[in-house]
């Protein structure tokens, strides 16, 4: 979708908001080298978590200390010898893992222009709870069911459904013309990024068409809902929070 001069498709509201690469401006963040970071949704904008986006140079790394702070990361890109603790393993295009809060991590030799998607938040624990484990897998490796049934809505779980994860990342897929059943309305928040395709997100009492690149923020109680548009599969990767107390 090109936009006339003076223009954006960007739109920031008090519980949602809609940025597309059009509007990015890069910047460093420590830990990463050799590389640029893009912050794509944080506290600054009302969300309770991080979104970022890390595109690596030649001879980039990234090297992350332990701390109280909880990472999701996806190789929209490219890819690259990952390190979290004491497991190490290559990770390509579709790739992920799971940095629990306490646990460094590393990149190291990514491609030139690998780009890597990051979910971070603090980590809240939960009493009684099994405490979250070292995640490095493959997107292609997860087996997708019907979302509720239906079959033009594919529904990927990447995190395991159990107590001691605060928070959930999945892949959505959609043929097209595939939907959401309904407007969801709920506490959870999330953050979303199109991987490829394009259709039409419904957030609060706007409209807003979006393709491959898109990244969305939509906070609690932000009604939702999306349907695929086009000729091909629509595809994003989105984080919610779980499995915590409202009070």
């Amino acid at each position: 979708m090109s936009e006339l001069f003076g223009h954006t498709r960007a739109r920031v509201a008090a519980r949602h908001a809609l940025l597309t690469p059009n509007n990015h401006v890069a910047s460093s963040l420590s830990g990463f080298t050799d590389a640029t970071a893009v912050v794509l949704i944080s506290p600054a904008l009302g969300a309770r978590f991080a979104q970022t986006q890390i595109t690596f140079q030649k001879g980039g790394a990234a090297n992350v200390p332990a701390n109280d702070i909880e990472t999701f990361g996806y190789f929209m890109s490219g890819g690259g010898t990952l390190g979290v603790g004491t497991h190490r393993q290559r990770c390509e295009e579709g790739g992920f893992f799971f940095a629990p809060a306490g646990q460094p991590w590393t990149l190291t030799a990514p491609k030139p222009g690998t780009q890597l998607t990051l979910f971070q938040k603090k980590f809240q624990p939960l009493a009684g709870a099994a405490a979250p484990r070292v995640i490095i897998s493959e997107s292609a490796k997860v087996k997708g069911v019907p979302f509720l049934g239906d079959p033009a809505a594919n529904l990927q779980v990447l995190l395991p459904d159990e107590p001691g994860y605060d928070l959930a990342v999945n892949i959505f897929a959609y043929q097209p013309g595939g939907h959401l059943p309904l407007v969801e309305a709920h506490i959870m928040e999330h953050g979303l990024l199109m991987l490829e395709g394009a259709g039409v997100y419904r957030l609060e009492d706007s409209w807003y068409p979006v393709q491959a690149g898109d990244v969305i923020w939509m906070g609690s109680y932000c009604p939702q809902w999306f349907v695929a548009m086009g000729k091909t599969p629509a595809r994003y990767l989105y984080y919610k929070d779980v499995n915590r107390p409202a009070l």
